[in-house]
């Protein structure tokens, strides 16, 4: 009984000694509701009311870790003791500047989002922690106007369409550099390690006046993180419930008193076969691929940049009849499309030590591919130099840049179109000017001046206009032009794929067009504390001569010529990025485009491109129980598709679709994340509705196929719809529902 009483006294004095924290959350001294504070390791927190008043009660004595959290503002940490009185802290929690990140794709220099002229959109790794994946190519799946494009069942190989141009359009930077391009931008955007990204900015429409041929319809810059700004060591990795496993490892150190290194490495590994729709081909390609990463910042007198960053990339897959080995590889026994991949990469910048700002920067690519596809090899080398001087000279109400560089392009393969290697070396030389008028309105003028010893002088000029009534408001016009040279092997997969043909028609010239964007940003605050961040565009956009695969002529042949007439795409886009009380996030986007061609007066959709699409990404965070939901989708409208004939029996027009994913997060144990889901929530995959996907995959080789003399197809009893083998038909993942479990390590 003795004991009993003590415990009870114990118990007794525990509750009376208990004390209440209360306070008050603000920003800018304006009263700040719906914050999260809680007591770092305790099942203890409130949230704050309309007047920004809070109350913690029964808090045992003792030293704690208080945090006040709310998205959108910066999250503050403070140590406070309890005794036997009351304890009284407030917070002002200062914004976090939702849309006003540090961009540089636009204009070649780091402006705030908010000042520059050229509409960027920014992604941080926030936004690719919501729906983890094991490479940049599907972790734009959720990107408002970007669609990854899948371009072969059988190999899974892709492609990025913004805007509802082909991938060719899209050129691929790297810390500013162009290092993805041509081969490498179907092979080249897996094996970045998520983990070292500090940002994605996209650019739409023509940057050809700053960044040369291929930024025709846009441009992604993947902008890696400084070596001493990312954790001292990090590790992620998950695996699903098919067999996928992803790894990325990292540190950062310094290395004598003058350098830090980040030094990277991404693995990927599926090896287990799949075929859930029955035709004996895989539904996901197999994968074996490593990258290793590594970048150096040096330190130099007056802060001076010098950088410099490598990566190697190794990568074989492979994807084709289930019995398929490496012994049947080049083979006309089983069927499979295997691709070896080596490329080396080494980027830098260096800025001259001289009082003016005169930055060098270049990069250099080594791309090696050996593939087969069945019995038809491919074998590919591209070698891509790049060099570039620019000097930043801001005057008074003028900010003025100018740039020399050249490019060396080499490519070489073993089809009929290479009777030999292609080797030009493309100077050019660019020069733009934002004129300051006022506080409100500002103009940048620029131009760019290439010679490429094929196709001649090529000038491509730009003018944009921004008006910035208020603070939270901002109009900007962007009107320029574009150039690309067209190389058919290294972008379009279809040609060496499936039993047509390929004809080149006449010589290629380059694509030119011609585009105005208008951009309205604005940010919206509502007295419950709801923050709105609206992105919205409407673009018109004009090609003069366009190079598109012909899938409709003859089909039995991909027909490549020069376009006699016009080509137009144009839209209109928005986002909503809303911050709303208690921990919800939501990112919500639509785009509605109309992608045409008119030749010899007949107008018609573009293939493989939808007419609308949405995106979304809504998040909630639990403070008190340190989990997050997030979930994740897109939907995409109709687009038309690549058949092989009248009696083909598959749709002439994909299905409304949309890939959905769910998310949940625990992060209540320092530098650890665990976090799962599943992908693909409604187990969609383009098999509904059709008979097959995959043409005659029964008879990959055409072994049964009968011929007339003009090559085409005939109808027998066992090819009753006169088809040869193609795996073309391709617009979406064939993977569906799966579960994932990963953890995520970060130490500061």
């Amino acid at each position: 009984m003795k004991y009993l009483n003590i415990c009870f006294i114990s118990i007794l004095s525990f509750s009376i000694n208990a004390q209440n924290i209360t306070g008050n959350t603000t920003t800018e001294n304006t009263p700040l509701p719906y914050v999260n504070i809680y007591l770092k390791g305790t099942q203890k927190g409130a949230v704050s009311q309309d007047n920004g008043s809070f109350n913690i009660t029964k808090v045992d004595p003792g030293t704690y870790t208080i945090i006040a959290s709310f998205t959108g503002y910066k999250t503050q940490k403070k140590t406070i003791t309890i005794d036997n009185k009351n304890f009284n802290v407030n917070f002002d929690l200062p914004e976090s500047e939702m849309l006003d990140e540090i961009v540089v794709t636009g204009t070649l220099k780091a402006v705030s989002r908010l000042e520059s002229p050229v509409p960027v959109e920014v992604y941080t790794p926030t936004f690719l922690k919501k729906n983890p994946t094991p490479n940049i190519f599907e972790a734009l799946q959720n990107v408002n106007g970007v669609r990854p494009q899948i371009n072969c069942n059988v190999c899974n190989t892709g492609d990025i369409h913004i805007n509802g141009l082909e991938g060719p359009y899209t050129l691929v930077l790297i810390d500013g550099m162009p290092i993805v391009s041509g081969l490498s931008t179907v092979y080249g955007l897996s094996g970045i390690p998520n983990s070292l990204i500090e940002q994605i900015e996209i650019v739409k429409g023509p940057a050809s006046s700053l960044y040369g041929s291929e930024a025709v319809g846009g441009l992604i810059n993947i902008i890696t993180k400084l070596p001493e700004n990312a954790p001292r060591f990090f590790a992620d990795s998950y695996a699903t419930g098919w067999g996928e496993l992803n790894l990325d490892l990292g540190f950062n150190t310094k290395v004598g008193n003058k350098a830090n290194l980040l030094f990277g490495i991404n693995y990927f590994n599926y090896n287990n076969p799949i075929d859930n729709n029955g035709d004996n081909f895989t539904d996901l390609t197999l994968q074996n691929r490593i990258s290793i990463f590594q970048k150096w910042n040096f330190k130099r007198k007056e802060n001076k940049v010098f950088s410099l960053a490598a990566r190697v990339f190794y990568e074989d897959r492979w994807g084709g009849e289930m019995q398929w080995d490496s012994s049947f590889r080049g083979g006309n026994e089983i069927y499979g499309e295997s691709i070896y991949t080596k490329r080396g990469e080494l980027l830098g910048k260096y800025q001259l030590p001289i009082k003016e700002k005169v930055l060098f920067q270049f990069s250099y690519t080594d791309h090696d591919q050996n593939s087969v596809y069945g019995d038809v090899p491919y074998l590919a080398q591209q070698r891509i130099g790049f060099g570039q001087f620019t000097w930043d000279k801001p005057l008074k109400n003028h900010d003025l840049l100018f740039g020399a560089a050249a490019r060396y392009n080499f490519y070489n393969d073993n089809t009929p179109a290479t009777i030999k290697a292609d080797e030009v070396v493309i100077p050019s030389f660019f020069a733009q000017d934002e004129i300051k008028l006022n506080n409100k309105h500002t103009i940048l003028l620029g131009a760019r001046y290439d010679y490429d010893k094929r196709h001649g002088n090529i000038f491509t000029p730009r003018i944009a206009y921004k008006f910035k009534p208020t603070q939270d408001d901002i109009f900007r016009i962007n009107t320029g032009t574009g150039f690309r040279v067209v190389n058919i092997f290294t972008e379009e997969h279809a040609a060496l794929t499936g039993a047509r043909d390929v004809i080149i028609a006449e010589e290629l010239k380059p694509e030119r067009s011609y585009n105005i964007n208008f951009n309205y940003l604005k940010k919206f605050y509502t007295k419950s504390g709801v923050i709105i961040g609206l992105d919205a565009s409407t673009w018109y956009t004009y090609f003069s001569n366009l190079i598109l695969p012909d899938y409709d002529t003859n089909p039995n042949e991909i027909i490549y010529d020069n376009l006699n007439g016009k080509a137009i795409t144009k839209g209109v886009s928005v986002n909503l990025d809303a911050i709303i009380a208690s921990g919800i996030k939501v990112l919500v986007g639509g785009t509605f485009q109309d992608v045409s061609q008119t030749e010899n007066g007949i107008k018609k959709r573009q293939i493989l491109t939808e007419r609308f699409t949405g995106t979304w990404a809504a998040s909630y965070k639990n403070y008190k129980y340190n989990l997050t939901v997030d979930y994740t989708g897109n939907v995409y409208g109709p687009m038309r598709l690549p058949l092989l004939g009248d009696l083909d029996p598959r749709s002439e027009n994909s299905p409304t679709w949309s890939i959905q994913n769910i998310q949940l997060t625990f992060d209540g144990i320092d530098n650890l994340e665990i976090y799962g889901g599943v992908k693909n929530l409604l187990n969609w995959t383009p098999n509904e509705g059709n008979p097959f996907i995959i043409a005659r995959a029964n008879d990959p080789f055409d072994k049964g196929v009968a011929f007339d003399t003009n090559g085409n197809a005939q109808v027998t009893p066992t090819n009753p719809y006169g088809l040869t083998f193609d795996p073309s038909y391709a617009y979406a993942p064939n993977q569906g529902i799966r579960a994932f479990l990963g953890l995520r390590y970060s130490l500061k």
